[in-house]
């Protein structure tokens, strides 16, 4: 099996321009992905429990991994929402399957995104971790779009082992993250 694509990119180029940016006397100073935590909130799961597996069969197409079922922390009377209900489903992905999913994420699901302008340069944490969300789960080529009863939106978390938001922002503008320009 070869190596994905990116992590042969970050291996062979990206780690020595970010050791010349930013001058790093040491190469474990060098950031690096750490995991990319993929989300789906179902809260129409509490009517209908049948809409978690279609949730749970599609995270596992776009991911290649099966998914955590999420469940509600406590109960909410208004929601009709008992405490242990199943409300969502996640993937942390780590490794390969992380730079393949980037890969996929960057080169074709953004592009496929309608009316799309780039990602926001804004949705870092201060940590060096970068928070997305898509409206659609139909933009990535695994999903058919005959079979989709519901157009779910999803959250997509990149977590890097930066510093500050400027080596993070870095980092993933050499994975071509298409950021916007203001």
């Amino acid at each position: 099996m070869t190596a994905p694509r990116l992590k042969t990119l970050y291996n062979d180029e990206l780690r020595a321009k970010l050791k010349e940016k930013f001058a790093y006397s040491n190469d474990m100073q060098i950031p690096s992905l750490e995991k990319i935590v993929v989300n789906i909130g179902c809260g129409e799961a509490v009517a209908d429990s049948k809409k978690i597996k279609s949730v749970e069969a599609e995270l596992a197409k776009i991911t290649g991994q099966k998914p955590v079922v999420t469940r509600a922390k406590k109960s909410i009377a208004t929601f009709k929402l008992r405490e242990g209900m199943p409300i969502g489903a996640k993937v942390t992905l780590r490794k390969n399957q992380m730079y393949e999913f980037l890969d996929r994420l960057v080169n074709i699901a953004l592009p496929r995104v309608r009316d799309f302008r780039g990602v926001s340069p804004k949705s870092f944490d201060g940590r060096g971790n970068y928070a997305m969300g898509l409206k659609e789960q139909i933009v990535f080529p695994e999903i058919d779009y005959d079979d989709v009863a519901d157009v779910r939106g999803m959250d997509i978390v990149i977590c890097t082992t930066a510093e500050t938001d400027e080596e993070a922002r870095e980092l993933l503008a050499g994975f071509n993250m298409p950021f916007k320009i203001n």
